[in-house]
């Protein structure tokens, strides 16, 4: 098998480059109870929207996240499911937005309220408030990097895909016990932190997952594509790497392999191992660090791309973990 990364027994044992900062779980704590200080001002919104499915409410939803942001997703609901029943909540690739309506209908049918979250900022409805020191031109992995770590963007970000997770749970017709999160490359990367990060979340299915160990995605000089803004930040703010371990443990606390053990979720993820954009070693320092049932697909051969099989084998998950 052609490989560029680490052999597969070693890739099965890797745990990760990028170092944890020692307040981790603290910041965290920080970042849930400002979550929770917002809560109660969500102002949710629902508007509805003419769709041809007969089958499918569907609805504009917005509520107001942490730093005051506007924040979008979509919501479909089944129409004529009696009794509350399960749901999933999706997440988008990085700098793109929700999924078309249709995308989502294979839930509804199955009997599931959807939501689908734009992320604040890219290429969706949501507001980016902005609100930190140093560069903006580019990139939401180094957006506040320069600052306070609690203004992250990302931080707010994890913090939105919790937000909507709980709006979906609150909902009277929705099974809060059952209820599943899954997306792809970024929209990976939040399906792990936001189970991590409400451990009611029952069922998670990454695909391969962005924003995972960035110092070991330097050190394959793959810091191209989705992470050339590392480079880039660098180059600007840190010519001379002077204090390039102080950007590293401040990326830490984004890094979703240290948000991996707090996840309690049933885990599928899947993995090409030719991902020269999110490198296996990165995805498996996540995955290893997870320490709740969870099973790895691999594709040998593919790349960061479509993966054969893959959406029927999430709906297949999630309906065996969550019920139909």
């Amino acid at each position: 098998m052609p490989a560029f990364d680490l052999p597969l027994d070693e890739l099965r044992a890797y745990a990760g480059r990028n170092p944890r900062p020692d307040d981790h779980d603290a910041y965290w704590a920080d970042a849930l109870a400002e979550l929770a200080a917002a809560i109660p001002r969500a102002d949710v919104v629902l508007d509805p929207v003419d769709h041809v499915a007969p089958y499918a409410e569907c609805s504009d939803l917005w509520f107001t996240g942490v730093r005051g942001a506007r924040v979008y997703a979509k919501l479909l609901r089944p129409r004529g499911v009696a009794g509350p029943h399960p749901a999933v909540v999706v997440f988008h690739g990085y700098s793109g937005r929700s999924p078309d309506w249709f995308a989502l209908l294979p839930y509804v049918a199955q009997g599931f309220t959807v939501a689908a979250l734009d992320v604040r900022g890219q290429g969706g409805r949501s507001q980016d408030v902005g609100g930190a020191l140093g560069n903006t031109l580019e990139g939401h992995i180094v957006r506040g990097l320069g600052d306070d770590p609690r203004n992250l963007a990302f931080r707010h970000v994890y913090l939105d895909t919790v937000q909507l997770t709980r709006i979906v749970m609150d909902l009277p017709e929705v099974d809060a016990t059952r209820v599943g999160v899954t997306g792809a490359s970024q929209g990976g990367a939040l399906t792990l932190a936001c189970a991590a990060l409400e451990p009611r979340v029952r069922a998670a299915a990454p695909v391969f997952p962005f924003l995972s160990d960035f110092q070991r995605v330097w050190d394959m000089d793959l810091a191209t594509d989705a992470y050339s803004e590392l480079r880039s930040w660098l180059r600007r703010f840190d010519p001379t790497h002077a204090d390039i371990d102080g950007m590293w443990r401040t990326l830490g606390y984004i890094d979703v392999q240290h948000l991996a053990p707090r996840i309690e979720a049933t885990v599928l993820m899947l993995t090409g191992l030719m991902d020269q954009i999110c490198p296996p070693s990165t995805q498996f320092a996540a995955y290893n660090k997870i320490r709740s049932s969870k099973e790895m697909v691999l594709y040998p051969d593919f790349e960061h791309e479509d993966l054969p099989g893959a959406d029927d084998r999430i709906l297949g998950f999630l309906v065996e973990q969550l019920g139909g």
